[in-house]
């Protein structure tokens, strides 16, 4: 049996501000194949425990989706020490709304975006896939001349995610008081919760294992 060849496309690379909190701008860096399209956008975020990383970290994964025909906007957004949760939240469902809106000349269509994330990245993108209209995360305006859209999305891909936060912050808890020897994670991973978080309260309201588990609607 004869093996099609998958089609492979060049891209181009832009990066490009899709908000800015007062002097400080928010960087989306977009993997644009080149072709007629539509692609398929996919909205990309990356992990570092809610308190690390940028843009840049998934470019060998992004590079790959472009290659195969996905655009990609790889994001920024806020993090501890700038801002906890739900801060970051608020700037993703904004650029879901923001690419939405210019899909198109992205070489897409609005009902084609979905969003993908990474570790902690992939946390968000599950939550914001079941939450796309809560008013925290939607919070900001877009530009009063922007079509309206929300922040609902076609798909989501989860890579490795922290699906339960709580779960996991209490898992490392029980490890660290169990002295060493435990995983040099464990040490990484406690004073990014707390920062990003605060509360266990507030890793049990924002975990989407939690929010099934309490029959959430979404």
């Amino acid at each position: 049996m004869a093996v099609q060849a998958r089609e492979v496309y060049e891209f181009e690379v832009e990066d490009v501000e899709y908000i800015r909190h007062e002097d400080k701008p928010l960087l989306a860096r977009l993997f644009k194949p080149s072709g007629a399209g539509p692609f398929p956008l996919i909205v990309e975020l990356h992990g570092g425990a809610w308190c690390r990383g940028d843009r840049l970290n998934d470019t060998v994964i992004n590079e790959a989706l472009a290659k195969s025909g996905v655009a990609v906007a790889a994001l920024d957004f806020r993090m501890p020490p700038v801002a906890a949760y739900p801060a970051s939240l608020a700037d993703i469902n904004y650029a879901i709304r923001w690419l939405k809106a210019r899909a198109t000349e992205l070489g897409s269509r609005p009902d084609l975006v979905g969003v993908m994330g990474v570790s902690s990245g992939a946390h968000q993108a599950m939550l914001l896939g079941m939450r796309p209209r809560d008013p925290r995360y939607s919070a900001v305006p877009l530009p009063a001349s922007t079509a309206a859209v929300d922040a609902g999305v076609r798909c989501v891909v989860l890579c490795w995610p922290v699906i339960d936060p709580l779960a996991r912050y209490r898992y490392a808890k029980e490890l660290k008081d169990g002295g060493k020897p435990y995983p040099d994670l464990v040490d990484q991973v406690l004073p990014c919760h707390d920062e990003y978080w605060r509360t266990e309260e507030a890793m049990a309201e924002g975990s989407p294992v939690l929010a099934l588990e309490r029959g959430e609607r979404v």
